[in-house]
């Protein structure tokens, strides 16, 4: 982290914020970590069609200690995931990574022992995108949400304040719907979790 992690809290802290977060935003310089079928949407996205040099991302580094974004395109083997993993700690901080097609986010079609079961079992991931493989104009749309998020990001106190918050909401979250096995089994409907004796 830079020197702007270390200003105290209060009006100057809040406009540093902002403009620590539009630089961020608009230079990210991804690692590309394509492992199968999903690079080849990734490679479409770096071409002239998407343009991805309209965000400032058009230098893809080939050395992870001048990247802060990975994004991790296919699917990760359990000899690759080692590999994955240094080159994400080699990455400087703030870093953020990128989980493209559903073989990456949970392993997809390949439920079995030589595939690793989701990348974030391996490194922290930012954002999940769905597909297979998805589209570039689906990689572009999570690529601007994970810009909406950097520039929004806290820094120093903050940030821890803002993390806390974040986990305190989510530990708190009601499940959508519950439903006992033995329901299930029976056929009866789907009730909501708040409602008195869903969960008897």
């Amino acid at each position: 982290m830079g020197i702007e992690e270390l200003l105290p809290t209060g009006l100057m802290l809040t406009s540093v914020e902002k403009v620590a977060g539009w630089a961020r935003r608009s230079s990210v310089w991804p690692a590309t970590f394509g492992l199968a079928c999903c690079a080849i949407e990734l490679m479409q996205t770096g071409g002239p069609r998407h343009d991805l040099g309209r965000f400032g991302m058009e230098k893809t580094g080939a050395t992870p200690r001048q990247a802060d974004l990975m994004i991790v395109a296919g699917r990760v083997s359990q000899k690759m995931a080692p590999v994955l993993r240094q080159v994400y700690d080699q990455m400087p901080n703030p870093k953020w990574v990128i989980s493209m097609g559903v073989c990456a986010s949970s392993g997809g079609m390949f439920n079995n022992y030589a595939i690793v079961q989701g990348v974030d079992h391996i490194v922290p991931v930012d954002i999940y995108l769905p597909g297979c493989p998805p589209r570039p104009e689906m990689l572009m749309d999570s690529i601007l949400k994970l810009h909406d998020k950097i520039e929004n990001m806290k820094l120093g106190k903050n940030r821890e304040r803002q993390i806390e918050e974040l986990e305190q909401a989510r530990l708190s979250r009601v499940p959508l719907q519950t439903v006992p096995a033995g329901d299930l089994l029976r056929g009866a409907p789907v009730r909501p979790a708040t409602e008195p004796g869903a969960h008897e």
